[in-house]
């Protein structure tokens, strides 16, 4: 494996130069040439007329060619791809438009975001649903058992299956420690349940670190933003849904995007929604992002695959773990090398994870901490180096180990 295939990427991001960052998880840094993509749309768009007959083609082939370059990415056609805004509105809009009958169920892990939760509750309590809870926070495998997470993943799931279980939701990699669940198998298992539930998936770890061509096939809903490990701007993401979402789920929040016919108020169609993705969009986005996304996406692929990516980060989180092996008062999450480039750790010491970081931050290392489980959470990229793993290991050292 090249260790050194992060170089070129790594110096076009601003953000890099002067801090040793760790939150991929939260946010990537964005490539110079991706702002300057960004910058170079807002000016076409000027040029030619925000509101004019001259920028509608230039938009709709902005948004094609992301649509088409994303559902490249994920292995679909382009017409089960929605663009969206974040992995939360990815998640809801299709998750609120499924039809769900009073007394089913919805099973949800103990590891899924807290947006996606609520979203849930809301739902259960508007449609009468129950909720029930797939326990895998305690699940602390590493790469090297993959294996028997994943049969622990289904014996668990098997424990927890309701005879009305309606809908499974689940992240592809855990936000808060890191283990990929296979989402293969657990698609199998459903698909031999008698109520064929359908399958959401939080993709917003695993867009931009590991492949999910397989994953996305198995899933109802996938959804994942450009912001975190793809390194792309703020407030774009996609959704990729089934054909079956298609054929049973209605729009939610409906706009001029929804539509067939957008200007019109006086179609008879009595289908007056697209038949594809789109029928999950919604109004006005901002377009630029689209021209930095693609970029940021390219650059990543231009310095490697996504498998070396992955090698390359799973060698540098391994790093991490190993050398918080060695603290006295420091303990990682999981008992193996980490599978991604989510390193999880707990500390024995009387401050506070959340005065950690703050502590972290005054020397220039950031890192976030985490409240359930209660730990700190170091995100390790191909962008990533040994260096700024050693300084954060030497500093967390003197700050756990003087007390």
């Amino acid at each position: 494996m090249n260790k050194k295939i992060s170089t070129a990427l790594r110096e076009l991001m601003p953000a890099l130069k002067n801090k040793k960052y760790f939150n991929y998880g939260g946010q990537g840094p964005l490539p110079k040439p991706s702002l300057e993509a960004i910058t170079a749309s807002w000016q076409k768009i000027q040029e030619l007329g925000p509101f004019t007959n001259q920028v509608w083609p230039y938009i709709a082939s902005e948004m094609q060619a992301t649509r088409e370059q994303l559902a490249t990415i994920c292995g679909v056609p382009s017409n089960r791809l929605a663009l969206t805004e974040n992995v939360t509105s990815g998640c809801v809009l299709p998750l609120w438009g499924l039809p769900f009958t009073s007394g089913e169920r919805l099973l949800i892990s103990d590891c899924e975001h807290p947006g996606v939760v609520y979203a849930c509750r809301e739902l259960a309590r508007r449609k009468q649903l129950t909720i029930d809870i797939l326990p895998l926070k305690n699940l602390r495998f590493g790469a090297d058992k993959q294996k028997d997470t994943e049969q622990a993943v289904l014996s668990t799931l098997e424990k927890v299956l309701h005879p009305n279980t309606k809908l499974v939701v689940l992240s592809h990699i855990l936000w808060n420690t890191g283990q990929i669940i296979s989402i293969s198998a657990i698609a199998q298992k459903l698909s031999k349940h008698q109520n064929k539930p359908y399958l959401l998936v939080d993709g917003a770890q695993s867009f931009g670190q590991i492949p999910i061509k397989e994953t996305v096939s198995k899933a109802d809903i996938y959804a994942f933003t450009g912001h975190k490990w793809a390194c792309g701007p703020e407030g774009l993401g996609a959704v990729v849904l089934s054909q079956r979402v298609l054929r049973e789920a209605n729009p939610t929040l409906i706009g001029w995007r929804t539509l067939k016919h957008e200007g019109c108020t006086q179609v008879t169609d009595s289908e007056p929604f697209h038949l594809d993705s789109r029928r999950f969009e919604v109004a006005t986005s901002c377009v630029p992002l689209l021209a930095g996304l693609r970029c940021s996406l390219e650059l990543l692929e231009k310095e490697s695959n996504e498998i070396e990516r992955l090698e390359k980060i799973q060698y540098l989180s391994t790093v991490l773990w190993t050398e918080l092996l060695n603290l006295n008062k420091a303990k990682p999450i999981l008992k193996g090398p980490p599978p991604t480039g989510l390193v999880s750790f707990s500390v024995l010491q009387r401050n506070s994870t959340k005065k950690i970081v703050k502590l972290l931050g005054k020397e220039n290392l950031w890192i976030r901490d985490i409240e359930d489980p209660v730990c700190l959470r170091a995100c390790l990229h191909v962008t990533s180096t040994s260096e700024e793993i050693f300084s954060l290991v030497g500093a967390i050292k003197r700050l756990i180990e003087v007390n």
